[in-house]
């Protein structure tokens, strides 16, 4: 089926245009990316005015058709790259004013002189090298890792990057051997990448900034609100994944932590008080605990730690010295008081005392209660 030319501009400029539409509507859905969002969209608007622009072109004297549309164009290319930098925390103001003033130059002498050359040649380095730098952005965006939309992304633009590469390096040493023809095909297929990149790129996008979205939502909801921890539900998908995986491969031990007379402190200094308190364990145990650690706030004043790779003496070790740090900082003076809080801390290893991830839990919770019953302010081990 022949499809003219007229027919694919239209074809992209409605592609164009509803893809400016649907990321605007969806800016509002995600508040954090809504700048971002905002900026894509008004990308694909200005591309779809820079093809409208295209299809007059001829209609203003001279190469001012062309170099207008042109300059259009890229101006919508440089808004993508910047909509994508933002998703990033970074921005290319100052880089693009200048690349579209140099552009600009270029028409208004090289390109008057050459026209064709400059429209169907040299015009096309500049797409080549904004689409580059995008496809750069999106690799470099480290909260976007693992999504599969980042891949589709960084595919499509760098794709694009490649073609117009080759309409600026190759297609001049083809158009000459094989004519006029040879580049009309040339452009026609460029029109129908187009219309891929402006259905393709906006859906993708969109798809990251909603999976990252749910990857928030999902963070949250495993995550107590106070101590920034884990929070239950976590502790036991995470440590059942890494029992799964670690199987009788490596020694696991579990940390038990219960907060002596944490009551007392609620009950004398107020909430705000125990909060305090809360929050100076978490950071105390987040600090002397490696990045391999699960640890979760998984009760009110329980804490529970998963130690992969450690067995019962260097658990021990590590439970010991966050009990001594903890009995040794003031939390906070009220009347001219420091208060200090302790914790009693219960230790059990799998393959020792339990086989699973609940009965590792219980065992160090049998140990814990040994603890709070020797007085607190240290750590017992079940031994069977």
């Amino acid at each position: 089926m022949h499809v003219d030319l007229l027919t694919i501009y239209l074809l992209l400029i409605g592609t164009l245009l509803a893809s400016s539409l649907i990321t605007l509507w969806e800016h509002r859905t995600h508040p954090a990316r809504s700048k971002a969002l905002r900026i894509l969209a008004g990308g694909y608007a200005t591309l779809a005015t820079g093809c409208a622009a295209v299809l007059v072109r001829a209609d203003l004297p001279g190469v001012w058709g062309y170099a207008l549309s042109n300059l259009v164009m890229m101006a919508g290319y440089l808004l993508v790259l910047h909509g994508v930098a933002t998703l990033n925390g970074r921005q290319y103001r100052a880089a693009s004013i200048a690349l579209l003033a140099l552009i600009a130059l270029t028409w208004a002498t090289w390109g008057a002189r050459h026209p064709q050359a400059m429209w169907y040649y040299a015009s096309a380095f500049p797409i080549a090298l904004v689409s580059a730098m995008t496809s750069r952005e999106l690799l470099r965006g480290d909260g976007m890792k693992g999504m599969q939309s980042r891949h589709v992304a960084t595919f499509v633009t760098g794709f694009h990057a490649l073609f117009y590469v080759f309409r600026t390096f190759v297609l001049p040493l083809l158009g000459s051997r094989y004519g006029d023809g040879f580049v009309a095909l040339v452009s026609k297929i460029t029109m129908y990448e187009g219309v891929l990149y402006s259905i393709i790129l906006p859906m993708a996008l969109l798809k990251l900034v909603r999976e990252e979205t749910h990857g928030q939502l999902l963070r949250e909801s495993q995550t107590d609100y106070l101590t920034r921890l884990g929070n239950r539900r976590w502790f036991f998908e995470e440590g059942e994944r890494v029992m799964r995986e670690i199987g009788t491969r490596q020694p696991v031990s579990l940390l038990a932590f219960d907060l002596d007379h944490f009551k007392t402190i609620n009950d004398r200094y107020g909430h705000k008080t125990g909060d305090e308190v809360l929050e100076t364990f978490a950071d105390i145990a987040r600090s002397a605990m490696g990045p391999e650690a699960i640890l979760a706030r998984i009760g009110g004043e329980e804490f529970a730690a998963l130690l992969p790779g450690h067995d019962r003496v260097h658990a021990k070790a590590v439970g010991e010295a966050i009990a001594r740090r903890f009995a040794q900082t003031a939390m906070i003076k009220v009347d001219g008081v420091a208060i200090c809080a302790t914790v009693s801390v219960g230790l059990a290893q799998h393959g020792h005392e339990a086989s699973t991830l609940s009965d590792l839990l219980a065992a160090a919770d049998a140990a814990l209660y040994s603890a709070k019953a020797l007085g607190g302010n240290r750590l017992e081990m079940l031994v069977l």
